[in-house]
C-alpha cells in the first residue's frame, strides 16, 4: 500500500496499486447496482483498474422476507446478514446487522465466526457517526460528513484520519466507472489488524448495513 504522507492533491493524482486483493489495495470501488428482480443486495468490489476483487453478498433472507422488505418497507427491523468474498468466492469477513428500532449495530467476524469487531452508531441527530470497536475498546470511528454526497472520514483511536470514503475521485477512469452505482474507499496508509479488516467491512457495507432513514441526515 502507499505509505508516504498522503495529501489531497496526491488523492487525487492517484495511487500506485497495491497487492491486488481487498486488504492490500489503496483504493476499492464499490458497485451499489443490486439485482433488485431478486431483492438481494449484492455488490462487486473493484481495484482503481476496474477489476475484480470481491463482492459483498446478503445471505439467509427467506422468499417471505425479500417480499416484505419489498412491499412492507420494513428493511430496518430485520436482520441481515452479509458476506464480504474475495475474487474466488470465498468468504472473507461476516457481517451481522441485528434489526434496528433507533441505532445501527454491525458485528463483524472471521468466516470461523471468531469476532473481529463491531460498528455501532453513536448519534441520531446531526452528522451520524460511528464507532469502530475491537476488543471491547474504541479502535477507530467513522464520521459521515454528508450522507448525500458520500462524504465520510474514517479515522483511528487518535482521531487521525486513516481513510475516507467518496462518491467521486480524479484517479478513476472516467470511461470505467460512473458516479451514479460506485463509490471509492481510498486507504492513505497501511493499517494494522483489526483496524484494516473493520475499516474494509465498513466501507464495503456502508450502503447496506449502515444506511439510515432520511432523517437527521445532512
Amino acid at each position: 500500500m502507499n505509505t508516504h504522507s498522503n495529501t489531497p492533491a496526491e488523492r487525487q493524482a492517484g495511487v500506485a496499486a497495491g497487492g491486488g486483493t481487498l486488504f492490500t489495495e489503496p483504493v476499492l470501488v464499490v458497485n451499489q447496482k443490486a439485482k433488485l428482480i431478486e431483492l438481494t443486495n449484492e455488490y462487486k468490489v473493484m481495484d482503481q483498474q476496474g477489476n475484480q476483487l470481491g463482492s459483498v453478498v446478503q445471505v439467509g433472507q427467506s422468499a417471505l422476507k425479500k417480499i416484505l422488505r419489498f412491499f412492507a418497507g420494513l428493511d430496518q427491523f430485520m436482520t441481515h446478514k452479509l458476506e464480504i468474498r474475495d475474487a474466488h468466492g470465498q468468504p472473507q469477513l461476516l457481517l451481522t446487522r441485528p434489526r434496528k428500532f433507533l441505532k445501527s449495530r454491525v458485528l463483524v467476524a472471521r468466516p470461523d465466526g471468531s469476532p473481529v469487531g463491531e460498528i455501532v452508531q453513536q448519534n441520531m441527530i446531526g452528522k451520524i457517526s460511528f464507532a469502530i470497536n475491537a476488543g471491547g475498546q474504541q479502535v477507530g470511528a467513522i464520521k459521515a460528513e454528508n450522507w448525500r454526497a458520500w462524504n465520510f472520514a474514517i479515522v483511528d483511536r487518535s482521531d487521525n484520519e486513516v481513510a475516507r470514503i467518496t462518491k467521486t475521485w480524479e484517479g478513476l477512469a472516467k470511461t470505467m466507472f460512473t458516479t451514479a452505482d460506485n463509490y471509492v474507499l481510498q486507504i492513505h496508509h497501511q493499517l494494522p489488524e483489526p483496524l484494516l479488516s473493520l475499516v474494509v467491512a465498513t466501507a464495503l457495507t456502508v450502503d447496506t448495513a449502515l444506511k439510515q432513514d432520511s432523517r437527521g441526515l445532512g
